[in-house]
């Protein structure tokens, strides 16, 4: 019989091929048990098994062979067996990370949201801002949350604060920056299936007022009185689309152009 087409990581892991599975569960699971007795006997350390969507029909045989779930995607399941008792199996995704925006004009008004789905009847004003996508920076991704909420465009001027808790959604932990922004515009298109009311708010009303959460009332006095950390470039890094960096003005170097995936403000 032959191993399961594979290869090895550098950590001592097997990765087998999800292209080459065989079809039969019965045929795959026969395969499957002889190639981890063979793995373990060499000494590897764990096994990773991604199982595309459309062989599914497979999961129940790599269960019985000793796998167990490690993360799901829409289109694959993945599946890790450890070999070794002391063999460290590493951790999926852990967070979520979300920005918010501190959006200022010339008039010292700041631009604030009531969602549609909120917890009390009354509006509740708080930052324009949610998830990152995959892939996306910070800097972009506040942008972008602005544009789509508000309709106003801004450009990206720092990081001023940010918030870390656990016992987030599904279990998982958050972490969400909060960035102060220059508006671009100022006339509000809202996204109405999410925004119940939007508008500029003198930033004095906004600290004052009791339609406003501490966390945000803090998080804006922030943004307009704390230190700030800029976009910053290290030498030695050559791709600017994949890594982001913020130090203290006094310490930032200018780094490649980012492209913008939106047609919002230009991040600088």
């Amino acid at each position: 019989m032959q191993l399961l087409e594979h290869t090895l990581n550098r950590f001592n892991g097997i990765v087998i091929d999800p292209q080459a599975l065989l079809r039969d569960p019965a045929d795959f699971g026969e395969h499957l048990q002889w190639s981890v007795a063979q793995w373990q006997t060499e000494g590897r350390f764990l096994i990773w098994l991604e199982i595309p969507l459309e062989r599914a029909v497979l999961i129940p045989a790599a269960v019985a062979a000793g796998f167990v779930f490690h993360h799901s995607q829409p289109h694959y399941t993945m599946m890790v067996h450890q070999l070794q008792p002391n063999a460290l199996i590493p951790g999926y995704a852990t967070h979520y990370i979300g920005i918010g925006g501190v959006v200022l004009n010339e008039a010292r008004e700041l631009l604030v949201v009531s969602e549609v789905h909120r917890s009390s009847a009354r509006p509740y004003y708080k930052l324009p801002g949610g998830a990152l996508h995959a892939g996306e920076h910070l800097a972009e991704a506040v942008v972008r949350e602005v544009f789509e909420e508000t309709g106003v465009r801004a450009r990206f001027e720092s990081l001023v604060s940010l918030r870390h808790w656990h016992g987030y959604r599904h279990g998982r932990s958050d972490i969400y920056f909060v960035a102060r922004l220059a508006a671009l515009s100022r006339e509000i298109c809202k996204q109405d299936d999410e925004i119940d009311d939007c508008l500029w708010m003198p930033v004095e009303d906004y600290l004052t007022s009791d339609l406003v959460g501490t966390f945000n009332r803090e998080i804006v006095r922030a943004a307009l009185e704390a230190p700030r950390l800029v976009p910053s470039w290290i030498d030695g890094y050559d791709d600017a689309s994949n890594r982001e960096f913020f130090f203290p003005p006094e310490l930032a170097r200018n780094h490649p152009p980012i492209p913008m995936n939106g047609q919002n403000g230009q991040i600088q």
